[in-house]
């Protein structure tokens, strides 16, 4: 071969290298933020701009600091204010169905409407999610979690606790020979506890949840009684064996006894915590226990009316419910957010109250009882992302972590029901939602 054609084809080949390597080079897309929340300072800056290079921020500064690349995809949201992605860190994918409407409704059905309920969570500006438990669908919020994480679904980020480990009698609802799945796994002692937390986290279970309280009921004086369900034994060795294997674990506990063993075993996050006194608080403090307090779920109506049926309108669990959560807020209980939404709007088989999509509600709550709006915020994204184990990928906007971020046109800070009203969401890099109007998104030049 000659020499010029040695030359000619080499030349060739390296500007189909270059042209290869470019196709496979994400473009720069760069988002202007008029104002954005800083999660971690708890404060709005002015005039921002962050730089997305695939599914990761590459740059974020201010506006004079941070420049943006020619040929950029420029999304401006300078009218806006633009926060990191949030995080319901209390979610149950698999809505809760009656009895009955289990009977009727195929596990294919109830994934779908599981999916469902995930996309809509995402549109409503929450990036990530933990799901604690599936209402009795067995390890299906793995399949949903799997699918999403392989790109075959729109959907948040997900951290699941499949099954989750009740008292004994929990295995099954209705009578014997139906045997439709239970909402729980049951145990019979220390033993198979440790057996029941290995056989979730092998079928993929992020957290492992426990139920070891019951229902509650009041007494001739008013006084509150929560049913125990677990020895303290037992919570400690599943405690122990999800430790030894990494997991953490989460207890759904409404007070007394049950709630009690719960802080003593060193569980990592306490759910609801209606009953929490003094001493469970100092525990929870000293251990650097989460409170996952699901305020607006179990101040519904629905919760006032079943109170005054069981009691004749004399007691309610609300008042003790919220005196509880200022005192362990004050006492610097770390509180995390999470929602408790159970429920899928427009579905007749869904029991569940409180609809996925508007758990921008317990923002609200968290306000109207004692939180400021950059703190209640705070809980939902760097608290969150500390207590998932994600604060290297989630819960704030800097460089070389995800590009999860949402915006709204107020200022939630001023307006923390700001947040009910998300506009845009972008989850890893890819707009999933966007009804921002009068805006032009185009190439830098």
């Amino acid at each position: 071969m000659s020499r010029w054609k040695t030359v000619f084809f080499a030349s060739v080949a390296t500007m189909c290298f270059a042209t290869l390597l470019h196709s496979q080079t994400p473009q720069v897309v760069a988002v202007r933020a008029g104002r954005m929340f800083d999660s971690k300072k708890g404060q709005l800056l002015t005039k921002q701009v962050l730089l997305i290079q695939g599914e990761r921020i590459s740059e974020a500064g201010s506006e004079d600091q941070v420049k943006i690349p020619a040929g950029a995809l420029v999304i401006d949201l300078s009218q806006a204010t633009v926060l990191p992605g949030l995080i319901d860190a209390h979610t149950h994918v698999y809505s809760s169905l009656s009895s009955g409407a289990r009977v009727n409704t195929t596990k294919e059905a109830w994934t779908l409407m599981a999916m469902g309920n995930a996309q809509t969570t995402l549109r409503a500006g929450f990036t990530t999610v933990r799901d604690v438990g599936t209402h009795g669908e067995g390890y299906g919020d793995v399949d949903v979690r799997n699918a999403i994480n392989r790109g075959l679904f729109d959907g948040p980020r997900m951290q699941v606790s499949t099954r989750g480990i009740g008292a004994s009698g929990s295995d099954y609802i209705g009578s014997p020979e139906t045997m439709i799945t239970g909402g729980n796994q049951e145990i019979h002692g220390a033993d198979q506890a440790r057996e029941v937390v290995r056989e979730q986290i092998r079928y993929g279970a992020d957290w492992i949840k426990v139920f070891p309280t019951a229902g509650y009921s009041f007494g001739p004086d008013g006084e509150l009684f929560v049913e125990p369900t677990f020895t303290l034994a037992e919570l400690e060795a599943i405690v122990d064996e999800a430790h030894r294997h990494h997991h953490k674990v989460a207890a759904h506990s409404y007070g007394g006894e049950g709630l009690r063993n719960s802080v003593i075993a060193g569980v990592d996050c306490i759910e609801h915590g209606q009953g929490l006194d003094d001493s469970e608080v100092a525990i929870m403090v000293q251990k650097h226990i989460y409170y996952d307090v699901t305020g607006y779920r179990y101040t519904m109506p629905e919760i006032a009316e079943n109170d005054r049926k069981n009691t004749g309108g004399k007691y309610s669990i609300i008042p003790i419910f919220e005196r509880n959560f200022k005192n362990a807020l004050s006492k610097g209980v770390t509180v995390v957010f999470g929602s408790g939404v159970d429920g899928t709007a427009g579905d007749p088989r869904s029991s569940g109250p409180y609809n996925h999509g508007t758990q921008a509600l317990d923002f609200v709550w968290m306000v109207d009882h004692g939180m400021t709006p950059a703190a209640a915020i705070q809980t939902a994204t760097v608290v969150d992302a500390e207590m998932l184990g994600w604060q290297d990928r989630i819960g704030s906007l800097e460089k070389g972590k995800f590009a999860d971020m949402i915006a709204v046109s107020g200022d939630p800070l001023k307006d923390i029901s700001e947040l009910e009203r998300v506009k845009f969401v972008m989850k890893g890099g890819k707009v999933v939602r966007d009804d921002m109007k009068k805006r032009s998104d185009t190439p830098s030049r």
